[in-house]
């Protein structure tokens, strides 16, 4: 894969306006590296600063809840100091929730 593709790729998955740096980056990758190891197939790594927040496919989230320690602990030690396993489920556009209906239009012009 295209370095510059890998880079946007991973930015989707850190907040507007947080600064993104290689060092988050790859806290990113290397923790999405790790999950699929256990087979999970459709999930994402939301990065809020310390907090990883894992969004893992429904019909695979009674496997994460299973593994839950496992999670956690792929997640410390790829950097992160806390860990969430997202009720909702993996969806794209999750970091887009928060933006008000008219940012969002600037974004789509």
């Amino acid at each position: 894969m295209n370095l510059k593709v890998l880079i946007a790729c991973l930015a989707s998955r850190f907040p507007y306006g947080e600064k993104i740096t290689k060092e988050k980056l790859d806290r990113v990758e290397n923790a999405e590296f790790e999950i699929r190891k256990p087979g999970f197939t459709q999930f994402r790594i939301r990065s809020h600063e310390n907090l990883a927040r894992i969004e893992i496919i429904p019909t695979e989230m009674d496997q994460a809840w299973l593994i839950k320690a496992k999670l956690l602990e792929i997640c410390q030690k790829s950097g992160f100091q806390y860990t969430a396993i997202d009720q909702k489920g993996y969806r794209t556009g999750s970091m887009n929730e928060v933006l008000s209906e008219s940012v969002k239009k600037s974004y789509e012009s």
